[in-house]
C-alpha cells in the first residue's frame, strides 16, 4: 500500500499539482460541450471540428483520472507516463486550434440573429476553451523531464514531446495537400508528398514504440541513437522537400508567385499550398530542434515504470 496515495484510491491524483491540472481539464472542457450544446451551437465543418476536439480531449482525460485514481492504469500494456505525456501534448495543440477556430467562424462582436446570448455563451465557450488549453499545457511542463536527466519515459523530454508536435503539424500539411493543392502536377511535388508521409509514419512509430513500453525492439542499434540517426533523416528529406515545395509551387516557371485574382477564397489551390509550403517549413525547424535535444538526451530502454508521476 502506498501511504501518500491511500488504501484503494489514489490521493496524490487529486491533491497534486498534476492532479490539479486534470482536474481543471474535466471542469472546463465539461463547461465547454455543455454550453455548446445548451445554446452556444456550432454548425459546418469548423463547428464539428471544435465540438469533435472538447468531446475526445474530455473523454480521454475522464479515463485518464479514473485509471490514476484507481491505479487501475496497472492493467494496460502501455507506459502510463508516456502515454498521458504524450495525450496531454497532444490536447494542446488541438485545443490551441480549436480555441482559435471557434472564435473565428463563431464570435462576432454584433449579437447573431438568436440574440445577444447566443453571442456571450460563445465568448464562454472560447474562453474555457483557452484556459483548457493553458491546463493541458500546465500538464505537459509538470511532467516533462529536465535536461540531461536519464529517463525512462522518453515522451516526457523535449524530445518527446517534439514528436507529437511534428506529427500534429504534418497532419495540418496533409489537410492542405487534400484541400486542392494540385500536388501531383509534378513528379518533384509527389516526392514533397511522399516524404513528408514517410517522417510521419516514422514519428507515430516512435510515439507508438514509446507509448507501448517496446523501445528495446530496436535490437540492432539502442534507441537514442536510432531516434537520432532517423530525425537527421527527417531533417534531410524535410529540407529538399520543403526548397521543392516552394520552387515548384511558387516559381513562375512552375506555378505562381503571386495569388491568382480568380481564385475563391476558401477554396484556392494557391492558398493550400501557402499552408504547405509555411508548415513544411515550422516541421523543419522542429525536426532541427528535435535533433538539438536528442542529443542531451540519456534514454533508458527498458521497461518502464507504472507509477504515475506527480
Amino acid at each position: 500500500m502506498d501511504p501518500q496515495g491511500g488504501r484503494f484510491l489514489n490521493r496524490r491524483a487529486v491533491f497534486s499539482p498534476l492532479g490539479a491540472a486534470r482536474l481543471c481539464q474535466l471542469t472546463l472542457g465539461c463547461a465547454a460541450v455543455a454550453m455548446v450544446i445548451h445554446s452556444a451551437g456550432y454548425s459546418g465543418s469548423y463547428g464539428v471540428f471544435c465540438m469533435a476536439v472538447w468531446c475526445f480531449c474530455f473523454a480521454v482525460s475522464t479515463l485518464v483520472f479514473f485509471l490514476d485514481a484507481t491505479r487501475l492504469y496497472g492493467c494496460l500494456p502501455v507506459s502510463w507516463d508516456n502515454l498521458t505525456v504524450a495525450f496531454a501534448a497532444l490536447a494542446t495543440l488541438m485545443y490551441v486550434t480549436a480555441s482559435v477556430v471557434y472564435p473565428l467562424f463563431f464570435v462576432s462582436s454584433e449579437c447573431p440573429y438568436a440574440g445577444c446570448e447566443v453571442r456571450n455563451f460563445r465568448i464562454a465557450v472560447t474562453i474555457c476553451s483557452i484556459a483548457a488549453t493553458l491546463a493541458y499545457g500546465a500538464e505537459v511542463v509538470l511532467s516533462r523531464a529536465k535536461p540531461g536527466q536519464a529517463v525512462v519515459g522518453y515522451m516526457a523530454t523535449v524530445s518527446g514531446i517534439l514528436k507529437v508536435v511534428q506529427g500534429f503539424v504534418a497532419c495540418v500539411v496533409f489537410g492542405a495537400l487534400a484541400n486542392g493543392s494540385e500536388y501531383s502536377r509534378y513528379a518533384a511535388t509527389i516526392y514533397c508528398v511522399v516524404v513528408y508521409a514517410l517522417c510521419f509514419a516514422l514519428t507515430t512509430l516512435v510515439v507508438m514504440l514509446t507509448v507501448c513500453g517496446r523501445t528495446a525492439v530496436v535490437r540492432c542499434v539502442p534507441f537514442e541513437r536510432f531516434v537520432v540517426v532517423y530525425t537527421l533523416l527527417a531533417v534531410l528529406l524535410y529540407l529538399s522537400a520543403s526548397v521543392a515545395w516552394t520552387v515548384f509551387c511558387f516559381d513562375a516557371k512552375y506555378g505562381s508567385p503571386w495569388r491568382p485574382s480568380s481564385c475563391p477564397r476558401g477554396k484556392c489551390p494557391w492558398d493550400s499550398k501557402v499552408v504547405v509550403a509555411v508548415f513544411s517549413f515550422i516541421n523543419l525547424g522542429l525536426y532541427v530542434a528535435d535533433l538539438i535535444y536528442s542529443q542531451r538526451i540519456h534514454f533508458v530502454s527498458s521497461a518502464p515504470p507504472t507509477r504515475s508521476r506527480v
